[in-house]
C-alpha cells in the first residue's frame, strides 16, 4: 500500500537561491546589453529578445507546474481498498 505523498515544499534558502540567480542574471544581461558596442536599435531588440524569452520561460514552466499537478492529483476511487 502506497500513500501518496505531501504536496512538496521549497525552503527559503533554494527560494532565495533561486530568486538571486534569476536577479543576477537578468542584470548581467542587462549590462551587457547595454554596454555592447552597437547602435541603439540593435540593443533595443536583443532587449526585447531577452524579455520575451524571460516571460514565455516563466510560462513554460507555468504550464509544466500544472500539468504535473493535475496528474499527481488524478486517482482511482479504489485504489484505497
Amino acid at each position: 500500500m502506497s500513500d501518496t505523498p505531501g504536496k512538496q515544499q521549497n525552503t527559503a534558502a533554494f527560494y532565495g537561491q533561486a530568486v538571486a540567480s534569476f536577479s543576477v542574471a537578468m542584470a548581467a544581461t542587462a549590462i551587457g546589453i547595454f554596454k555592447l558596442n552597437a547602435d541603439a536599435w540593435v540593443r533595443a531588440f536583443l532587449a526585447i529578445a531577452v524579455l520575451y524569452l524571460v516571460t514565455s520561460a516563466f510560462t513554460l514552466s507555468k504550464v509544466i507546474r500544472d500539468r504535473q499537478e493535475s496528474a499527481a492529483r488524478m486517482y482511482s476511487p479504489f485504489e484505497k481498498l
